[in-house]
């Protein structure tokens, strides 16, 4: 039966470059065997071409109680960055362990696999149950699978530990996500006659105006309106793709673009969506009235909860006898804790390293965060025996 140190666990996960755009199933067939290998079942949910999956497994009892550790398996790619290191190999300098995933998320899933054998050596009377999902980095498709199996498959949990880098702070609410992708259509013509037709791109912009103009109302209003908790304390609103056209003297015919909205727990995200769509509609109706031909279509890509705090939270309680951490905490990034906690669940975000590094190039986790993450499983395996 193998046993890992979590460092040496973080390098076997960490070698395996499971970006969203490729499958994780190695990664998955190596947990498996690893976790089989100790006795302990496992089942997976794949996706629907069955290219990925998602695993979870019980350490310990089938009884209810005990605690969810939540993380996901995919990571964001490293193509056009400036890497000093290979990101799918672990590299250690200067107190810091470098590698794609090594801070979102592999760290936290090592500390929590390598602590298996040692959860099992110390009789558990609740369990520990392992989430790994797919896809988190494109949408959370993987856990919107994941957690309603979970929850009809296992044993209740009293909690949901999402193992997002917090720098081992007990995060317990974050931003929703609306990820958006808009189509226009235009009418193409020569530019010299451009009153004729109907530019994708320049009616595309119109839109993009009014998001970023949607987001300077909400920075002004920040002030009354805003959640000093959040960086920043308001809803935001950003196009991060686009793509159009023909050539500079042809009238674009089609433009793309990609949005997401970072809702604060206390908006809807239903909500933006109809206010957008009623902007659409304007703009629509005025292109059309030049060419009937033209047109604008919405596609939702996905749709998030935020987390929301909880009134007497199990999981936030856990968390916080755990590190020690009484402080109020939040942050803007997304993650599977409002799924779960959709799904019946109560969660918080509690993880070792730094938003900060995630998705950069020579992303790292410093030494000293794996071990924090470590100590925090070597208390939840005491407090789960006792």
């Amino acid at each position: 039966m193998a046993e890992y140190t979590p460092r040496e666990m973080l390098e076997r996960l960490v070698a395996f470059p499971t970006v969203s755009r490729a499958s994780n199933l190695p990664l998955i067939d190596f947990v498996e065997d690893y976790l089989r290998g100790h006795g302990v079942e496992c089942r997976r949910v794949p996706d629907d071409e069955g290219k990925k999956a998602n695993l979870y497994a019980l350490v310990g009892p089938a009884e209810p109680g005990g605690v969810v550790l939540s993380a996901h398996t995919d990571v964001v790619p490293v193509d056009g960055q400036d890497w000093t290191t290979d990101p799918f190999s672990l590299t250690e300098r200067d107190g810091r362990l470098y590698g794609r995933g090594s801070c979102d998320m592999k760290g936290f899933a090592a500390v929590a696999l390598a602590a298996v054998p040692a959860a099992l050596r110390a009789g558990l009377k609740q369990p520990i149950q392992l989430a790994l999902s797919y896809d988190e980095e494109v949408g959370m498709w993987g856990a919107k699978r994941l957690v309603p199996a979970m929850a009809g498959g296992m044993p209740p949990a009293a909690g949901v530990v999402v193992g997002e880098p917090t720098g081992m702070q007990v995060v317990t609410g974050h931003k929703g996500g609306l990820m958006l992708l808009t189509h226009v259509r235009g009418f193409e013509v020569h530019s010299s006659i451009v009153h004729t037709g109907v530019s994708a791109i320049m009616t595309a912009a119109r839109l993009i105006t009014w998001i970023e103009d949607q987001m300077e109302a909400n920075r002004l209003a920040a002030a009354e309106t805003g959640d000093a908790r959040y960086d920043p304390p308001y809803t935001t609103l950003h196009v991060g793709l686009i793509e159009g056209g023909t050539a500079r003297n042809i009238v674009a015919r089609d433009c793309s673009f990609s949005t997401d909205v970072r809702m604060l727990p206390s908006e809807s995200s239903a909500d933006w969506l109809r206010r957008y769509q009623a902007r659409v509609t304007e703009v629509e109706a005025a292109v059309k009235a030049r060419r009937p031909e033209a047109g604008i279509t919405i596609e939702v890509k996905a749709d998030l909860p935020g987390c929301r705090p909880e009134v007497g939270g199990a999981a936030e309680a856990l968390c916080r006898q755990l590190t020690g951490d009484n402080a109020e905490h939040a942050v803007s990034y997304g993650t599977e804790a409002g799924l779960f906690q959709d799904g019946g669940y109560s969660a918080c975000v509690c993880g070792p390293g730094s938003i900060a590094q995630a998705h950069q190039p020579d992303e790292f986790i410093e030494i000293g965060q794996l071990e924090a993450g470590a100590a925090f499983m070597n208390r939840l395996i005491a407090r789960l025996a006792a």
